[in-house]
């Protein structure tokens, strides 16, 4: 990628608008677009659903490109001692994770800087 002014004498490589190093070093949360995205800038959700006479814990609305989502999935699975998996949803990635677990990952998302709220039944 070319910086600013690519070619002259006061050629500067482009930085980063939150942190201000140069973007090939910079390790912010970027969402497909290229923009940052911040865990405090996704409104994620977690649902309680019950799926064949068993609940499932929904996590919906991540940023697949800006948040680790299988590193997520994988503390989450550890810390609940429980089976889960990542799948496609309508607006980003979902977590499913089995049993009824919303309270416990409310707040584990809450201590990762995303705005979680419990939602639905």
């Amino acid at each position: 990628m070319s910086g600013l002014f690519a070619g002259t004498s006061l050629e500067r490589p482009v930085t980063c608008e939150r942190c201000g190093e140069v973007l090939a070093e910079c390790g912010c949360p970027r969402g497909a677009g290229g923009e940052v995205v911040l865990p405090s800038d996704q409104a994620v959700r977690v649902w309680r659903e019950k799926r064949r006479g068993k609940f499932v814990t929904v996590i919906r609305d991540l940023d697949e490109a800006a948040s680790d989502v299988p590193g997520m999935l994988k503390a989450l699975r550890k810390k609940l001692a429980t089976g889960g998996s990542v799948v496609a949803g309508k607006k980003g990635a979902e977590i499913q994770l089995q049993g009824d677990h919303r309270e416990v990952v409310v707040e584990y998302l809450k201590g990762l800087g995303y705005p979680a709220k419990g939602a639905g039944g």
